[in-house]
């Protein structure tokens, strides 16, 4: 059993034991009284058959005792429900949103994430809805499982005495990738949520060299993601391999490292990538050593390795249908979309022929019943809430993969 960290459920685990005690004694009951009968009244004890008369006291025990003991098993559970279904006044209020195939958590200030995170000691309610399909919020250590049925609104409660992370699953099969949708509820003190739910942590170096990055313009010409751009992307810089062309016209294969990310910045034109031309200038000691340092962890780290738009689908929860390599899954792969030739029906059953612009990965975002795939079913839920420009970010992200297979 789950370590119990909700004080209002500890009603649950004495009712479940108290079951599973009356289960046991019921069952041992019947077995031995069972065996001392086929004992007791084995035929060679009684080779006559005897006829047993009614008894009044015996009938009123067995019914009455049975009735006592499924009241008070009633009573025990309905104490237990009642204790997680009252919901303290004041409760922080936290919106959860089930989908295919993630969970999305909203706090009051607008901030979002895809792990649930709670100071201790604070009651929390869940204001749980589904996009899609049905699915039910579980969290084990709490005993809080709980129905997302589409169109109904319903809440929960929880409050956790203990710090930690412990799981969040989806108790009620929703599909294809149903065992994906596994997050964290995060228990931190009230200074740290504080911290996190304000965004007001120290910069971390990733974001220092995100923000060093676009100072200094490095984005002017260099992309995060598959696109071209005026220079190579700095996607996933620190795990691939480079041609590098140096000054006296030879090659030379390298894994780019921190002195190479240095070379590039402060004389670019020593070795360059082969297939581009000798136009970046020169930085030399306008980024002081120390930031240059944070700049190359940041790249060799992989940095964030998405741009807003990526960022923005995998929050959502796209990349759980979606692969943007090519791959096959539930939905169509982001690789290659832009640009391409889509075939499908419409939603009154008329095949089409459509390009995917802009204005077709728009539709699919915010009514996808309208135009179907050829090859996957209806199941996408219309993402109409989302603001024009996080459908831009989107668009702009998928129109990015899409020139990679257009090359």
């Amino acid at each position: 059993m789950y370590p119990q960290i909700f004080t209002a459920a500890e009603g649950v685990d004495q009712a479940f034991l108290i079951i599973l005690g009356f289960a046991v004694f019921i069952l041992v009951a019947v077995t031995v009284t069972m065996l001392y009968f086929l004992w007791r009244y084995h035929y060679t004890r009684n080779p006559q058959p005897t006829d047993i008369k009614g008894s009044v006291s015996l009938e009123i025990i067995w019914t009455v005792l049975p009735t006592l003991i499924v009241l008070g098993l009633f009573w025990t559970g309905w104490t237990s429900f009642k204790a997680m279904r009252t919901i303290p006044e004041g409760a922080m209020i936290v919106g959860v949103e089930g989908r295919m195939w993630s969970w999305r958590f909203t706090y009051d200030n607008g901030k979002t994430s895809k792990e649930l995170v709670i100071p201790v000691d604070t009651p929390v309610k869940l204001a749980l809805t589904t996009r899609d399909v049905i699915h039910s919020f579980y969290v084990p250590a709490m005993r809080v499982k709980w129905d997302l049925v589409p169109g109904m609104d319903s809440d929960a409660w929880i409050q956790s005495d203990t710090l930690g992370d412990y799981d969040i699953f989806c108790a009620e099969y929703c599909g294809l990738k149903h065992a994906d949708m596994i997050t964290i509820l995060r228990v931190v003190d009230q200074e740290e949520f504080d911290t996190w739910l304000n965004g007001e942590e120290e910069p971390a170096e990733e974001k220092l060299g995100m923000s060093l990055l676009e100072d200094f313009g490095c984005f002017d010409c260099h992309s995060m993601d598959l696109s071209e751009d005026a220079a190579p992307t700095l996607l996933d810089l620190g795990s691939r391999e480079e041609t590098v062309v140096l000054p006296d016209g030879t090659e030379k294969k390298i894994r780019p490292d921190e002195a190479y990310i240095r070379q590039s910045v402060r004389d670019p034109g020593a070795a360059l990538v082969k297939g581009w031309d000798d136009m970046m200038p020169p930085y030399g000691d306008e980024l002081s050593d120390a930031q240059l340092g944070i700049m190359a962890s940041y790249l060799l780290k992989g940095g964030q390795g998405k741009d807003k738009g990526q960022a923005l689908a995998d929050e959502l929860g796209c990349l759980g249908c979606h692969t943007d390599d090519g791959s096959d899954d539930v939905g169509p792969t982001f690789l290659g979309l832009y640009g391409s030739e889509r075939k499908g029906k419409t939603s009154d059953g008329k095949p089409y022929v459509l390009k995917a612009d802009d204005d077709y990965i728009r539709e699919a975002i915010l009514n996808p019943s309208a135009e179907v795939p050829e090859g996957y079913d209806d199941q996408m839920p219309a993402f109409d809430d989302l603001d024009k420009g996080s459908v831009d970010q989107l668009i702009g992200y998928i129109r990015s993969l899409g020139k990679k297979d257009a090359e």
